[in-house]
């Protein structure tokens, strides 16, 4: 499903800066949750590691994943612009080296 064309109920916020190596653990997490109604929106806090390509696989294979690219301006800044991103009736954040349970 295009998340272009729904209003998921949730909206998860992944700010990411440098996580290349937490980055699967935590996006797997977030994928296996039982609640599926939900966008997940990953912003790439201007990275320097591989986390931009890490996003950009996760992307192809799930289309309920959008991509962010931001210069680098910090947790605050990249939870902003994710925010400004997101169409869920409800907003969550999730850091980029946490791993969820899957009925978080």
């Amino acid at each position: 499903m295009d998340t272009n064309d729904r209003t998921p109920k949730i909206s998860v916020v992944v700010p990411i800066y440098n996580a290349e190596n937490t980055l699967c653990r935590c996006l797997d997490s977030i994928i296996r949750q039982t609640f599926t109604d939900f966008e997940l929106i990953l912003v790439n806090d201007g990275s320097t590691d591989h986390s931009a390509s890490i996003c950009q696989q996760y992307a192809e294979e799930h289309a309920f994943i959008s991509i962010v690219e931001k210069a680098n301006g910090g947790v605050s800044s990249a939870r902003n612009a994710g925010m400004d991103r997101a169409k869920g009736e409800f907003i969550t954040f999730v850091d980029a080296d946490d791993e969820v349970t899957p009925d978080y």
